[in-house]
């Protein structure tokens, strides 16, 4: 039996923030999560941005929290070290139905604070974006919509909460929760029982799943897919900014834009599903996407497709984004309707979640050693010969390269296996460093990885995983 408390159910971008957060008291904070690695799901696959909220429904929550946040992201990647690029958006209007929509929308974006957005003439846009779609009308600007590497934000949140006190049990399922006197006395895992003080549900896919074990499931999460094209860096069609289609009332549409690593992203679909785990692509939806974003950037190259992916959106019924606490269960906090703003969110959430929990009885007494610095594994491709030179004298292995699309080196790899939340899957090494992301998609890199991870973790080859559980990346051999 495990004593701690608070107990946070879920180790995506919102959980790992709020860990991070609490960890500036004297609290002892552990993150559970069934996964393998920090990341959940909907963190893990999404469009990358770090959104204004200038979209989002005016008066709410979800408008509050992001554009609370986007401020925050700055100082929070200086301070973490996570790649992060203030490449701002447009939003063109192609059509005269489009282009009557434009003062709604800023009207829209005002109401939400988000007062820096600018109208641009159909010349002013086609200076920005040569490549945009020669019939645009006009447009707006909005300059402080940015992109950044979203696992990586992930794992710093995870890592600094970790440095700060807190404690990760990964690959650990919940299945129940005690509940009795008004209070969760324990929640039951697949492994050891847990006995917390507070409890919060930052569980997203599986949010309402949770919520049930506590009693409070009066909504249904019903997941909404997202699929994604990912062009070769070396695409002879790019775009500088990120290019926004007009929303609609059920998506914000697919867009057009640079990642942080060079790739140019297109997507995503927006596909009611029922089931919580299907991240399957197929041509119907990538065929969609195609034809839209062709709409905004006519030229794009579609054959310079090097991978596809789909994400699941926790999409809330009703609709909102809830951060809920209630009378009948004292020590419970549920986080519910997080959707496609909540990787912006999750910063705000962070500090939203400690101040709720004060509210409802936590001891406020502030963490004197909290550290805000969190350092990142020194990115070999990113530095110049002299530092890598410097680098290699120090560590042999970063002069072995292992992946020669993205120049990942066996010194990078090393230090991902050992750092304080260790990567110790084929997809956890690629979320963190990137082998396996580039125009080979692992066809080089995959067996070294493989064998690397063996040796650094002490197992067969046959034991290594691509990402959860028996996923093995080598099912036997075919002689001895």
């Amino acid at each position: 039996m495990i004593k701690t408390d608070i107990l946070i159910i879920g180790a995506g971008a919102v959980g790992c923030a709020i860990a991070r957060e609490l960890t500036k008291y004297c609290v002892k904070v552990l993150v559970v999560d069934k996964n393998e690695d920090v990341g959940g799901l909907a963190s893990r696959a999404n469009s990358a941005i770090i959104h204004t909220g200038f979209d989002a429904p005016p008066d709410t929550l979800e408008s509050e929290l992001v554009a609370t946040a986007n401020p925050m992201y700055e100082k929070l990647c200086m301070d973490m070290e996570i790649p992060f690029a203030k490449i701002g958006a447009i939003l063109p209007a192609f059509t005269d139905e489009q282009f009557k929509m434009l003062p709604a929308i800023k009207k829209k974006a005002f109401n939400n604070r988000v007062y820096d957005v600018e109208y641009l003439t159909a010349e002013q846009l086609l200076a920005m974006e040569p490549n945009l779609n020669p019939d645009v009308k006009a447009g707006l600007y909005i300059p402080r919509e940015y992109i950044i590497d979203p696992f990586l934000l992930v794992v710093a949140y995870a890592e600094n909460a970790q440095s700060n006190g807190a404690s990760f049990l990964l690959g650990t399922k919940v299945t129940g929760m005690k509940v009795d006197n008004n209070k969760i006395q324990s929640v039951i895992t697949t492994g050891e029982e847990i006995i917390a003080s507070y409890v919060i549900n930052a569980a997203g896919l599986f949010n309402d799943e949770i919520a049930a074990m506590a009693g409070k499931n009066n909504y249904s999460i019903n997941p909404r897919k997202g699929q994604f094209h990912i062009l070769d860096k070396n695409t002879n069609c790019k775009v500088n900014h990120i290019i926004l289609p007009i929303p609609t009332k059920l998506t914000k549409g697919k867009l057009m834009c640079p990642t942080i690593h060079g790739n140019m992203l297109l997507g995503p679909t927006a596909e009611d599903i029922t089931d919580k785990e299907d991240t399957s692509v197929d041509r119907p939806g990538l065929s969609s996407v195609e034809e839209d974003v062709r709409h905004l950037i006519p030229n794009a190259n579609l054959k310079d497709t090097i991978t596809q992916y789909a994400g699941l959106r926790a999409n809330r019924n009703p609709e909102g984004l809830h951060v809920d606490t209630y009378d009948d269960v004292k020590n419970y906090v549920n986080l519910s309707g997080i959707r496609s703003t909540g990787l912006t969110a999750s910063a705000a959430l962070g500090k939203y979640v400690a101040q709720t929990l004060i509210k409802i009885g936590m001891p406020v007494e502030f963490n004197t050693k909290f550290t805000y610095i969190r350092k990142s594994i020194p990115c070999f491709r990113e530095m110049s010969h002299e530092e890598q030179d410097k680098l290699i004298k120090k560590n042999p292995l970063y002069g072995k390269v292992i992946c020669r699309c993205e120049t990942v080196t066996e010194g990078e790899i090393i230090d991902a296996i050992q750092r304080p939340i260790p990567a110790r899957s084929m997809d956890a090494i690629k979320r963190r460093l990137r082998p396996g992301a580039g125009r080979c998609q692992g066809g080089f890199c995959a067996p070294r990885i493989t064998e690397i991870l063996a040796k650094e973790l002490r197992l067969s080859a046959e034991e290594i995983n691509k990402n959860m559980s028996g996923s093995h990346m080598i099912t036997g051999k075919i002689r001895n």
